[in-house]
């Protein structure tokens, strides 16, 4: 791997870390491996003095669970891995939160479902509060809602997760500490002529057909998972990496030029958000502005409720809306960040109002400048 490819961790921004439960339990006791852990969390700490948001996406709590409630050695039922989720949760997130406030770090827990991520208005709601943390200084660890979620509404292993949660915040590196480093032409405990691939620019089904099962026997994830989580990421402009786990520091040893592989991004996270807001998502309603709100979307900023004189249709908060400027033509696509009820009520007041209009203070934007892309009438936001 080039020195260039080593430099995508310290120039990213925004990072998504997925552990797998392989690296942080013990396979034989179930205990969590204490050492690692503090080591990982100083890489992360490292990262964070270089101005690096870092997100964690952390499994582990079924397996230390199955220690506490005395369920090692035995395939689990969906009600039990649900009952050692909920018991090796609690000592999960203590885990974390220990090692990050010995390094002056505050810790963060969030449980997801794969409805969190796919149902627009709690995708939102979500999207809202890792930003929130990140910009306080906190360090969000991810895991699945196990103890919620049924094999109907679930994801069953964190890379996918991982991947999703990168596309939510707009992170522009992912990394997947795993047992390997990185892809292979084949499994190389089986093969020994199996090639390593240092960069992979597209996964082709020529990729995805040297993807194996999981070598894990206490995680639910393999090589098709990673490329799945691949495809994600990349898709949403984050640069994925498989990088060895099982050291000490493994990030620091990525910056070091360690040994993975590296999935090429295609274009950037606001350029993909804006793709998929002005062209995947069906609007649901729309917005007319008058003269002075297109002239400041056209610069750049956000829409402010002041500058809404009407509010066309119903739809939902986080739902997809068509902007118009004054004379009907569209200028612009966005998320609205009120439902169409409110939006009325506050249509043409100054943001500082809301809170008396509404009853609650809700955002001071109505389309904040990141979930708008300019469609029509000039440069995009």
């Amino acid at each position: 791997m080039s020195l260039v490819a080593a430099k995508r961790l310290a120039r990213a921004k925004r990072i998504v870390v997925k552990i797998g439960s392989a690296l942080l339990t013990d396979s034989e006791s179930g205990a969590l491996r204490d050492q690692w852990l503090r080591a990982l969390i100083d890489d992360v700490a490292d990262l964070r003095s270089n101005g690096t948001q870092v997100a964690l996406v952390s499994s582990g709590a079924i397996a230390l669970g199955r220690g506490i409630l005395g369920l090692r050695g035995k395939t689990l039922r969906l009600e039990e891995s649900q009952a050692a989720a909920a018991a090796g949760q609690v000592h999960l997130a203590h885990a974390y939160q220990a090692a990050l406030a010995a390094r002056n770090l505050p810790c963060a827990q969030i449980l997801l479902t794969l409805e969190d991520t796919e149902q627009r208005r709690r995708y939102l709601n979500a999207r809202n509060t890792f930003n929130t943390l990140l910009k306080l200084g906190a360090v969000p660890v991810v895991n699945e809602n196990d103890t919620v979620a049924t094999s109907e509404i679930r994801y069953g292993d964190n890379d996918r997760l991982a991947a999703r949660v990168a596309q939510m915040i707009s992170a522009d590196c992912m990394v997947l500490l795993s047992d390997i480093d990185g892809l292979y032409t084949a499994d190389p405990g089986l093969d020994p002529a199996a090639r390593h691939f240092a960069e992979v620019a597209s996964i082709t089904p020529e990729i995805e057909a040297m993807a194996g099962g999981s070598g894990s026997t206490v995680g639910t994830g393999g090589m098709i998972t990673k490329l799945a989580a691949a495809k994600i990421a990349t898709g949403a402009g984050c640069a994925m990496a498989i990088a060895n786990g099982r050291i000490l520091h493994p990030l620091r040893a990525l910056q070091e030029d360690a040994r993975c592989t590296w999935f090429l991004a295609h274009g950037s996270p606001a350029a993909a958000r804006k793709q998929w807001i002005a062209g995947v998502l069906e609007p649901a309603g729309r917005l007319a502005l008058d003269a002075g709100a297109v002239e400041a979307l056209l610069a750049g900023k956000s829409l402010l409720p002041a500058g809404v004189r009407e509010v066309i249709g119903e739809f939902s908060r986080g739902d997809a809306v068509i902007v118009l400027a004054p004379n009907g033509a569209e200028i612009a696509r966005g998320l609205c960040a009120y439902a169409a009820n409110d939006a009325r009520q506050i249509a043409g007041h100054k943001s500082g109002e809301i809170e008396r209009l509404l009853g609650y203070r809700g955002r001071t934007e109505m389309i904040h400048r990141d979930d708008l892309v300019i469609t029509g009438g000039g440069k995009q936001a």
